[in-house]
């Protein structure tokens, strides 16, 4: 009796059939992805912490603080701090440019009241400000 000897061919990758592109893999678009492209946590940590941190509070306990933030949070924070810099340069300006929009400048404790928010707490304020000033214009 002679043995049989299997004659089947390795499987061959699948190719594409001519004319059809290959489909290439979408880049992760997730808050991880997004982190990572800018440099990491803990750089992304550092460029906020220093725009976050107002009157009496430590930068390194700011620090501490957001490093156990999530990435999604902390990409709207930078997001945020970006958007101030851009459009106002500074806190300080940000609350300056509020208290005169509001013409609560005379009113001490608010202004002190408005130097304890936070700033994205401040950057909505000014931007619901502003909108409330377009709107009383068209009026």
């Amino acid at each position: 009796m002679a043995q049989k000897t299997s004659t089947k061919t390795p499987a061959k990758p699948a190719t594409p059939a001519k004319g059809k592109a290959v489909k290439a893999k979408p880049a992760a678009t997730g808050p991880l992805a997004k982190v990572k492209a800018l440099g990491g946590k803990d750089k992304l940590v550092d460029k906020i912490a220093g725009s976050l941190a107002h009157d009496g509070a430590d930068e390194g306990s700011i620090k501490e603080r957001l490093t156990k933030a999530s990435n999604a949070q902390l990409l709207r924070l930078a997001s945020v701090t970006e958007a101030v810099k851009k459009a106002y340069g500074s806190r300080d300006k940000l609350v300056d440019t509020l208290i005169k929009a509001l013409g609560r400048a005379k009113d001490k404790d608010y202004v002190a009241k408005l130097g304890t928010f936070s700033l994205p707490k401040l950057y909505d304020l000014a931007k619901s400000t502003e909108r409330k000033a377009k709107a009383a214009k068209k009026a």
